[in-house]
């Protein structure tokens, strides 16, 4: 029979700790993910996708239509709208390359099961996941560059970083994909920073310069827009498409800062021909705090009298214990079977 309490309620429960330690067992344990598609998706990814799609809408629909001819064929009939366009796509492809290819090191591509969850790894037994330049994890032999990510379960070769905006790792195989899709999209945003300011100025200058396009003949009202001339014209109030170039204006500023500053650290991380996390390493063991150095004390100077008095003090004999020295003792409370002996420093009291 179950104990029962007066309150009518078993105590034969099982506790929390022990509860949680059930459910830890439970849960399955993790697989090797092969790429950017891979599950679970990140949140940064639909980011970065929203942002690449709002930018390309505004940008070919409604910020380039307002653009006079004179921008739209360059020197050399090259189109701004044609470089526009190229940068955009060049950014895509990169990035969905960037996002498919498996870092994996070559070993782990070949002969690791992606489908066969990734073995706990075990302290008491290793010091590291990967020694030797065997991973423990992956159960297979690595290049000395490659590290074990976590993010993925997997060994990356040449690691760098676990880029969340990919949300794949970014090694040797697709760095240069990676470094590109950065680049690509900063010269973007600044192509898209050149025509909100001029389209700004434009307004406040000279409004008319933005209307160059026949269908505003029949358009009598200036307080009236048309958004996407080259798909299927939208008319919209001043202050509508005042407000969505704002906003786009601060997005593409925010966007490019980041970028921007990310560009150049890579380009730093180049020219020192250093990885990500060889960066990250060298920082933590700069501000990793050193061991004291040990302090030597400063020599004592001859003739100091305090001393010299210290040194001819004798301490007074007495009549009923003998007179014991300031000396290390040798200790007689050991075992006979003990072949060690021990010196015990002089008592710090005076004798009587």
């Amino acid at each position: 029979m179950k104990e029962m309490s007066t309150c009518g309620i078993g105590q034969n429960r099982v506790l929390p700790e022990a509860q949680e330690n059930n459910v830890k067992k439970l849960l399955p344990r993790p697989l090797s993910r092969v790429n950017g598609w891979s599950p679970p998706l990140h949140s940064f990814q639909a980011i970065s996708w929203t942002t690449y799609l709002a930018m390309s809408i505004v940008t070919f629909g409604i910020f380039i239509p307002f653009l006079p001819t004179s921008w739209k064929y360059a020197a050399n009939a090259v189109s701004f709208v044609l470089v526009m366009g190229g940068v955009f796509m060049f950014h895509l492809v990169v990035h969905l390359i960037a996002i498919t290819i498996d870092p994996a090191d070559t070993n782990v591509r070949l002969k690791k099961d992606y489908l066969e969850p990734v073995p706990t790894f075990d302290r008491s037994k290793h010091a590291h996941v990967i020694q030797n330049q065997y991973c423990h994890l992956c159960e297979v032999t690595v290049s000395k560059k490659a590290k074990h990510c976590s993010s993925c379960n997997k060994c990356v070769s040449g690691f760098d970083h676990h880029c969340k905006w990919l949300n794949n790792c970014v090694g040797k195989r697709n760095y240069w994909f990676f470094f590109f899709s950065v680049a690509s999209a900063a010269f973007g945003l600044l192509g898209v920073l050149i025509i909100l300011l001029y389209i700004f100025i434009q307004y406040f200058v000279n409004p008319n310069g933005l209307r160059m396009d026949p269908l505003y003949k029949e358009i009598s009202s200036e307080n009236t827009w048309l958004l996407f001339l080259s798909l299927s014209p939208v008319p919209v109030k001043t202050p509508v498409v005042l407000s969505i170039a704002a906003m786009v204006l601060l997005l593409a500023i925010a966007s490019f800062v980041l970028l921007g500053h990310l560009l150049v650290f890579h380009f730093y991380l180049i020219s020192k021909k250093l990885s990500t996390f060889d960066y990250m390493m060298q920082t933590r063991f700069q501000k990793s705090p050193r061991p004291a150095e040990k302090k030597e004390l400063p020599p004592r100077k001859k003739g100091n009298v305090s001393q010299e008095k210290s040194n001819n003090l004798t301490w007074p004999t007495s009549p009923t214990r003998p007179r014991v020295e300031p000396q290390r003792l040798l200790l007689s409370t050991l075992s006979p079977q003990s072949n060690e002996c021990f010196m015990a420093p002089a008592p710090k009291t005076p004798p009587q």
